[in-house]
C-alpha cells in the first residue's frame, strides 16, 4: 500500500484528490496539510511514501516544505515530493524542483496520471507531465549558470549516455528500451549506475544535469 499526504490550501481541492487516489486500492491518503508548515508536520507524523505538494498556499508555500521534507530523510527515498500545481511553467516549479521534489504533474491531469505519477515516486522514480518535460526541465536548467566542465560526462559509457539523453527527451524505461532494442531491466540497471557515477539523486536530477551539461538540447 502505498501512502499519500495531500498538501492544498483549497479544502475541496483536497478531497477531490483524495477521492480519486482512493478510488485504487493500491493507495492510501493518510494525512492533510493546507500550508508548508503544516506538510512538514504531517508528514513528520504520517511518515508517508508520497506527499502531493501544492506550492503557492497563503499559509506558507510548498517550497520550504519541499526542502524540510527532503532534509528530514536524508539519504532515504523516501517521502518523494510530487509538485501539483496549475502552470506548467510557474517559477515555484523551478524552485520546487531546486529543493528537491521528484515529480511534477499538472491539476488538470487525467485522474489516472496522477495515480501513476505517485506510483512512480513511490518506486523511486521521478515523474513529469510528458507535455511540458523538456520545456520545464531545459527552461530549469537554462536559468541557472552551466558548471564549468568536469569531465563528468566522459565517465557515461556510450550506452548509459545514449540513455540518459533518451530520457532527457521525456522518455520511459519501456520506450527507452523499445528504441535502444534491449530489455527494460536492462535500461534500469544502466540508468542507475550512471546515476551513481553522475552522483545525482533521482531520474529528474537526471534530466536537469543532462540540460546543463549540454548532453540533452531542447
Amino acid at each position: 500500500m502505498t501512502r499519500v499526504v495531500l498538501v492544498d490550501d483549497q479544502a475541496v481541492v483536497r478531497a477531490g484528490f483524495r477521492v480519486l487516489i482512493e478510488e485504487h486500492p493500491d493507495l492510501e491518503v493518510v494525512g492533510e496539510a493546507s500550508s508548508g508548515p503544516d506538510a512538514v508536520a504531517v508528514v513528520r507524523r504520517t511518515h508517508p511514501d508520497v506527499v502531493c505538494m501544492d506550492v503557492r498556499m497563503p499559509g506558507g508555500d510548498g517550497l520550504a516544505a519541499t526542502r524540510q521534507i527532503v532534509a528530514d530523510r536524508g539519504e532515504a527515498d523516501l517521502p518523494a515530493v510530487l509538485v501539483v500545481t496549475t502552470f506548467d511553467l510557474d517559477e515555484y516549479v523551478f524552485g520546487a524542483l531546486e529543493a528537491g521534489a521528484s515529480g511534477f504533474v499538472l491539476k488538470d491531469c487525467d485522474p489516472a496520471e496522477l495515480a501513476d505519477a505517485i506510483r512512480a515516486l513511490a518506486r523511486g522514480e521521478a515523474m513529469v507531465d510528458r507535455s511540458v518535460t523538456r520545456r520545464v526541465v531545459a527552461e530549469f536548467a537554462r536559468r541557472r549558470p552551466a558548471p564549468e566542465p568536469d569531465g563528468s560526462a566522459s565517465v557515461l559509457t556510450p550506452r548509459e549516455t545514449d540513455i540518459v539523453r533518451l530520457l532527457a527527451q521525456g522518455m520511459s524505461n519501456a520506450e527507452i528500451a523499445a528504441a535502444l532494442v534491449v530489455e527494460p531491466s536492462t535500461v534500469k540497471s544502466h540508468l542507475g549506475r550512471a546515476m551513481t557515477k553522475l552522483g545525482t539523486r533521482d531520474r529528474l536530477q537526471t534530466v536537469v544535469w543532462a540540460y546543463r551539461t549540454g548532453l540533452a538540447r531542447p
